[in-house]
């Protein structure tokens, strides 16, 4: 029964899980991010746009908005930086779950972000920019995980790369070759199927938390943060039984 979720956060890597693994990163993450524009009034999963808008609002000198902007940045660095602080700790301690300790804080973000949601209609002001903050944490530390385990051939918080790389290949797939003209130009076939998938699911994600926040609102978050627990759940328990006291 565990077998496949456990090498979806295993310690030996292989292409197969990187996917795997990102496939339903990509779904959480575009579940987040589409739930929680429906929450905020805001994407909190790429800074380009956000770092766009810091550059905007000071030009217009909407000096509030700028530093709300600015705040959102250091949250998603803050959270890159946690999860390679809790890689490596986990590393150094030879846990089986090293991968898998960032997906546990991000579960655990994810329900604190259900409760700040429940408190929004209450004190907006306050509770809101809290709230954004804490997607955007979540965002950075999801997207360290993928990328620093599959050594950044896969990323799941923003498809723009994707949707280049998608571009690329489907030109190159698309390209008539000429007889005689040299090198042909091939399609990297198995780049294409990953880069479809990531943003498929990605796609997905985010209908289902769409959907989900607009049926059922906050607590939405909460299979979300069920998925992210099962991943890291078999290496978990493998870790405390191997480490607990006898």
């Amino acid at each position: 029964m565990f077998k496949p979720i456990r090498g979806f956060t295993s310690l030996q890597r292989t292409p197969q899980t990187d996917l795997k693994l990102g496939s339903v990163l990509a779904f959480v993450a575009g579940a987040a991010n589409a739930g929680g524009f429906l929450a905020v009034g805001q994407y909190t999963s790429h800074m380009t746009g956000v770092v766009s808008a810091v550059a905007d609002h000071l030009v217009l000198g909407e000096l509030t908005l700028a530093l709300a902007g600015i705040g959102s940045v250091l949250a998603f660095l803050l959270g890159a930086m946690t999860t390679a602080w809790l890689v490596n700790w986990g590393m150094r301690l030879g846990l089986r779950s090293a991968y898998g300790l960032p997906l546990v804080l991000e579960a655990a973000a994810l329900l604190v972000f259900g409760l700040f949601g429940a408190a929004i209609g209450f004190m907006t002001p306050v509770f809101l920019p809290l709230t954004v903050v804490l997607l955007c944490f979540i965002m950075g530390l999801q997207n360290a995980v993928i990328t620093k385990i599959s050594h950044s051939t896969i990323r799941t918080t923003h498809i723009t790369g994707l949707v280049t790389d998608l571009g690329i290949e489907l030109g190159k797939l698309l390209y008539v070759n000429r007889v005689g003209s040299g090198t042909p130009v091939q399609a990297n076939r198995e780049r294409l199927r990953v880069h479809g998938q990531l943003t498929a699911c990605f796609f997905v994600g985010g209908l289902a938390g769409a959907m989900g926040f607009k049926h059922m609102g906050f607590i939405s978050t909460l299979p979300l943060a069920a998925m992210l627990l099962l991943l890291v759940l078999r290496p978990a328990l493998e870790d405390w039984q191997r480490l607990r006291p006898i």
